[in-house]
């Protein structure tokens, strides 16, 4: 792997102030005051939210408070996506802070996993983990691991502690000089604009003749719309953690330094701002 950890460190320690406001129908003994957060983009919402919830529990009573849940301007935010993802899928062209409503009562069963404790959270980020080394070296990598390790990795994530976790995380990122490259690259690609939660296919990143593979070729295959014609006006946004990459980046390069703690790349295809 490229020995880029500049870039490895500002996508690991990227934050999002974020304001937590407690829904006007919830039944309180007092006013509830927002309560301020920055959120790691790296991270899940249900691993860094309970300082929230104990917030809000001291103007509520036990009896009124279900499971926790969040939303934002009407959306019930997945907490099996990783935070930066969420934020720039439904957030991205609005002010800090992020304002994000709390909930206690009528669960949204039909958008969201319910998520009783952070092994829920573990086992779901090991899952995707495995999943992406299968595509990268048919899961050899992180089958050859010692179960410390898968421990080490979870670590890392769950107590924001980047050396520990690129300390393993590394193993997964390399490859070859022959195969010049992972097997296939785990990337999904998500719009606001569709009822498909995201696009996944099998992707190269490099062609068959070993000409690399970049972002552009990638949205070309997978949504062309996202590639603005010579020609044309831009549409839309391509954005992974928070920026746009220029659409001539290798994509094995954002593979190995832009994907997400569960070594997928989350690209976000947003239609651009009309004001």
């Amino acid at each position: 792997m490229a020995d880029d950890k500049d870039v490895l460190r500002d996508v690991w320690f990227g934050r999002i102030p974020t304001s937590f406001t407690l829904y006007q129908d919830e039944i309180t003994e007092r006013e509830a005051d927002p309560y301020y957060l920055l959120l790691p983009r790296v991270s899940y919402l249900t691993l860094v939210t309970d300082k929230v919830k104990k917030h809000f529990q001291k103007v509520m009573k036990q009896e009124d408070m279900g499971e926790m849940w969040l939303e934002y301007e009407g959306t019930p935010l997945k907490w099996h996506y990783p935070i930066g993802l969420l934020f720039d899928l439904h957030a991205s062209n609005t002010a800090l802070p992020w304002n994000i409503t709390v909930h206690f009562k009528n669960f949204p069963e039909k958008d969201l996993l319910h998520c009783t404790s952070n092994y829920v959270i573990e086992a779901h980020f090991m899952s995707c983990i495995k999943e992406a080394d299968v595509l990268k070296h048919k899961g050899q990598v992180i089958n050859e691991m010692q179960k410390k390790d898968h421990k080490q990795l979870w670590m890392g994530l769950q107590n924001d502690k980047f050396d520990q976790f690129w300390a393993i995380n590394r193993k997964l990122m390399e490859y070859s000089v022959e195969e010049g490259g992972f097997r296939y690259i785990p990337f999904r690609i998500y719009q606001t604009t569709s009822d498909r939660p995201f696009i996944q296919k099998l992707f190269r990143p490099v062609t068959a003749e070993g000409q690399t593979h970049t972002l552009g070729d990638l949205l070309k295959e997978m949504f062309s719309a996202a590639v603005t014609p010579n020609d044309g006006e831009k549409k839309y946004q391509v954005v992974i953690h928070g920026i746009e990459p220029v659409l001539e980046t290798p994509l094995q390069w954002l593979s190995e330094h832009l994907s997400y703690p569960d070594n997928f790349l989350h690209i976000i295809v947003i239609p651009m701002p009309t004001d």
